[in-house]
């Protein structure tokens, strides 16, 4: 059975991704981006490799979304799957649904300061940045470098209020992570994991152990390790030049980065939600 680590791009789903990885596969909590391939991404061709040879048409991966889940839990393992894709329905295909799903971390940022990681992430402008959360679109599940192939599986995100919405809406267990705790109080995030965890598998924990996890994954170690060219999902521009996966983190402000326009439309049409989470 499966449970997801879902999330709108760039909201700290790695970083989460890392202190799991950390807290569940390794026996002191030093965390080490191998530990990473503990925890894969779905949507990926991988999974759908049995059931259609057009994984670069949504149309078609949307009928095994369902088929695939159910082959990833044939050996009745839990498994973590990162995933940016909404937790949508097309038609009669679901994602997902409850005999695949246990449960749901679901990991949210200020889409203030989404823009600038979005700007920095996909190579765009401020005002491009602005409008891609602000529109439904479809990305490459997998990418790996600045453009987005025929044939690369394809993930429906959304708009980020539509992501955030849907998968609150469609889930029995959720547990919600604001990337902000993680700046603040990485160790408070880690504790409520483990009590999300609890329930489903035995965790291996201390104190030791803790704060293990919590100094190896912090934001300037990862991307220290990024720069040193451990970390194998690093994206790179058309000229093979690093952008750093790991951007500003905590030194990501908005108040800083954005025009009172950008701010003022971003706050306009997404407030509902904003004030919802506490951004406003």
């Amino acid at each position: 059975m499966i449970i997801w680590l879902a999330s709108y791009p760039k909201s700290g789903n790695t970083w989460v991704r890392a202190l799991i990885a950390a807290l569940v596969y390794s026996e002191n909590g030093i965390f080490d981006f191998k530990l990473l391939e503990h925890i894969l991404q779905f949507p990926d061709e991988r999974y759908f490799n049995k059931f259609t040879k057009d994984t670069g048409n949504l149309d078609e991966i949307k009928k095994y979304w369902i088929s695939a889940q159910i082959e990833i839990n044939k050996d009745q393992k839990l498994r973590f799957f990162k995933t940016h894709h909404i937790n949508c329905t097309i038609g009669k295909d679901h994602f997902t649904d409850k005999k695949n799903t246990l449960g749901t971390i679901y990991i949210v940022r200020d889409p203030r300061n989404l823009v600038s990681s979005i700007s920095n992430h996909f190579n765009k402008s401020i005002e491009e940045a602005k409008d891609f959360i602000l529109t439904s679109k479809i990305i490459a599940g997998t990418k790996k470098d600045g453009g987005m192939k025929k044939d690369d599986i394809k993930t429906l995100i959304g708009t980020w209020s539509e992501h955030y919405r849907f998968w609150k809406r469609n889930n029995d267990d959720y547990l919600l992570i604001k990337y902000e705790d993680l700046i603040d109080n990485p160790l408070k995030v880690l504790l409520k994991i483990i009590n999300f965890l609890k329930k489903y598998i035995k965790i291996n924990t201390n104190e030791t152990k803790n704060n293990n996890v919590i100094n190896s994954t912090n934001f300037d170690k990862l991307k220290t390790l990024e720069n040193e060219g451990k970390f194998k999902e690093s994206v790179y521009d058309a000229d093979g030049k690093l952008i750093n996966f790991f951007y500003k983190g905590p030194k990501n402000k908005w108040q800083h980065l954005l025009s009172s326009r950008i701010k003022n439309e971003i706050e306009t049409k997404l407030s509902n939600e904003m004030k919802e989470l506490g951004y406003l």
